[in-house]
């Protein structure tokens, strides 16, 4: 069975759902991929530009993974209303009607209008035609960002407690070029190997290479709160980000699914499983008796 809260968050977890014979050590998660804007969200920006911050179609690219035994987590609000991926106070002071009455985290993306809660859809474009109050910042976070947070750790506890390991795939899509230059089909972030232990990320890579496709590592992109949040390689609990290039599979423009896109869910697939089959037979050795797991 599948927990939804409506309009925040969907999630499947096979070791959960009665399905612990078939389910795997790792848990995937799609935080930007919503499309569900909440009524009080009263942006002004154009829907059609405000849509360009979602990371869409990548639930239905990675949707296969409880078919495998893995753990499914997808946010059903939009990432220009709430962003998981953001620390809950990184925030830009120009957004705010008041004084944030938390400490700023250093964050070059709030100064870029870019936080937890946007400020610009694009680089011109603001999201907004008045500043928003703490109040309504505190709400999204309340409502949708910690919860988001909280279902994320009770599936990867699920699977520690289980297994004594978890393993974490945070799943984005990413544009297809960078002032003209076109970037990898995918780039698989570890934060230079502190939230994940080097040998799945090389798995994971290297999978990606066998089924043809151009794969970079952590730059640009590195990984960002999930990961950190969520990865502790040193305790058996690896997160890794992953970035696919959204030209493989839409027009960026009309936010359309291409001919691509069976092709590369296919092909995910086949990651989905390889990635499955990594875990399990990667598990720790069961602990000695009077020895215990933390």
């Amino acid at each position: 069975m599948a927990l939804v809260i409506p309009g925040v968050l969907m999630a499947e977890h096979p070791l959960t759902d009665g399905g612990q014979d078939r389910a795997a050590p790792v848990v995937f998660d799609s935080p930007h991929s919503g499309t569900a804007y909440p009524e009080d969200f009263a942006y002004a920006a154009p829907l059609n530009i405000l849509r360009r911050a979602e990371d869409a179609f990548v639930d239905e690219l990675f949707g296969d993974a409880p078919r495998h035994g893995a753990g499914l987590l997808c946010a059903l609000f939009p990432r220009s209303y709430v962003d998981p991926n953001r620390h809950e106070h990184e925030i830009d002071p120009k957004l705010l009607a008041e004084p944030w009455p938390h400490e700023f985290p250093h964050s070059p993306r709030a100064d870029r209008g870019l936080g937890v809660v946007r400020r610009l859809v694009r680089a011109t474009v603001p999201v907004y035609d008045r500043p928003l109050t703490v109040r309504e910042i505190q709400s999204r976070i309340d409502s949708y960002h910690r919860p988001y947070h909280d279902a994320l750790k009770e599936m990867l506890d699920a699977t520690y407690a289980h297994y004594g390991a978890a393993w974490h795939i945070n799943c984005h899509s990413m544009k297809g070029a960078y002032k003209g230059k076109m970037r990898s089909d995918f780039i698989i972030g570890d934060r230079d190997g502190t939230s994940c232990d080097g040998e799945f990320t090389a798995f994971v890579a290297e999978n990606l290479r066998d089924l043809g496709y151009r794969v970079g590592l952590n730059s640009p992109f590195k990984g960002a709160e999930i990961i950190i949040r969520h990865g502790a390689p040193a305790r058996n609990r690896h997160s890794l980000q992953i970035e696919v290039n959204r030209s493989l599979y839409m027009d960026e423009e009309r936010i359309e699914k291409s001919s691509g896109f069976e092709r590369l869910k296919r092909d995910i697939g086949n990651l989905i499983a390889a990635v499955a089959g990594y875990t399990r037979q990667n598990l720790p050795a069961a602990p000695t008796a009077g020895s215990q797991l933390v």
